[in-house]
């Protein structure tokens, strides 16, 4: 355990897949500086991320954003009580550039090093935008890569009560994107076509896990969905693409809404909050909130600079494990399927 009555700052990383980041973070939820450089657009020339053009531009830009962050907050690396680093999940060559220069400052300076879980990161985002929230709520984490249904019990105490099948949400997102000739990202250029479409146009699957009916399943309405492209292809019709990217995006909320209330509903939860880069789209956010409010429960959301990938929120998860007492040594390494917890 560290004193706390002390202010503690922290410096943290974020390389886990395509956003180089770095923020200074005080006390676990004030965001003193905090500097993002994407690579969207190099991405967007290939349809998605690729990881080995992914590590290459971390290794480019990761002193740079280090620096600017620092320089913004106008601090130093001798100011810093602890270095906060995605170690997991993600692209394991990325999280390599991360782990690596954190590992690299502790040693050359002696400073504390926490390893964070990036799902962690996501989850206490919230922290930082509402300062009044605190355990127990229930979080649903909608990502690229992750959906998941959390109950937080505590400060670094989760339980995953649902997790997708098969594609995330945001995989969902990409691919039907594509293939509505939409481009990447998919998921603002459907939510922006979807503004012009019907979403009751097209009838869409929404799947039940029988075995759990917290688990997520995105691949059926992925393919209903492609299945209906196909077919209009072939009786040589138009695709209304902003029907198709309505009705696909009333069908992935539909979904993501009745289980976390479902989640709410059974373990008595009066606090709701979502994350990850998904919870940025206007009608998740909107579909939660009215059925929150339904219901009596207390909703969260971070702003969409904080849903998606930055270093902000691991400063903030890094600030609660290194007060709870974890350090982690040289050692540390990256872990691209970590799971929550450990």
């Amino acid at each position: 355990m560290c004193n706390l009555d002390k202010d503690i700052t922290i410096l943290a990383i974020e390389s886990s897949c395509d956003e180089t980041a770095a923020s200074v973070v005080k006390n676990g939820r004030e965001v003193i500086s905090s500097v993002i450089s994407t690579q969207v657009p190099i991405h967007t020339l290939y349809g998605g991320v690729v990881p080995e053009i992914a590590s290459r531009k971390h290794i480019e830009r990761i002193n740079q954003v280090i620096e600017q962050a620092l320089t913004e907050a106008h601090k130093t690396l001798d100011d810093m009580d602890a270095i906060a680093v995605t170690r997991g999940p993600g692209l394991v060559g990325a999280l390599l550039v991360g782990v690596s220069v954190a590992k690299a400052i502790s040693y050359a300076k002696n400073i504390p090093l926490v390893g964070v879980h990036h799902i962690e990161g996501h989850i206490c985002a919230n922290y930082i935008e509402c300062p009044t929230l605190e355990p127990p709520f229930m979080c649903l984490v909608v990502s690229g890569g992750h959906t998941h249904l959390v109950n937080v019990s505590g400060y670094g105490e989760y339980e995953i009560l649902g997790r997708t099948r098969d594609d995330a949400a945001g995989e969902a997102f990409d691919k039907i994107g594509r293939a509505i000739g939409l481009g990447y990202p998919g998921g603002p250029k459907i939510e922006a076509a979807a503004k012009e479409g019907n979403p009751n146009a097209i009838e869409l699957p929404r799947a039940v896990v029988n075995d759990n009916v917290y688990d997520f399943s995105f691949s059926g309405l992925k393919s209903a969905t492609l299945n209906y492209l196909n077919s209009v292809e072939m009786k040589g019709e138009t695709v209304n693409v902003p029907d198709v990217a309505a009705s696909f995006q009333k069908a992935v909320v539909d979904a993501l809404v009745s289980h976390a209330m479902l989640g709410c509903e059974e373990y008595g939860a009066k606090k709701l909050a979502i994350a990850g880069g998904v919870a940025s789209n206007e009608t998740f956010r909107n579909a939660m909130r009215v059925e929150a409010e339904k219901r009596g429960i207390e909703f969260f959301c971070p702003s969409k600079i904080l849903c998606t990938d930055n270093a902000a929120m691991i400063g903030c998860a890094g600030y609660y494990e290194y007060i709870n007492g974890r350090r982690d040594g040289l050692d540390l390494d990256a872990i691209p399927y970590l799971k929550l917890g450990e």
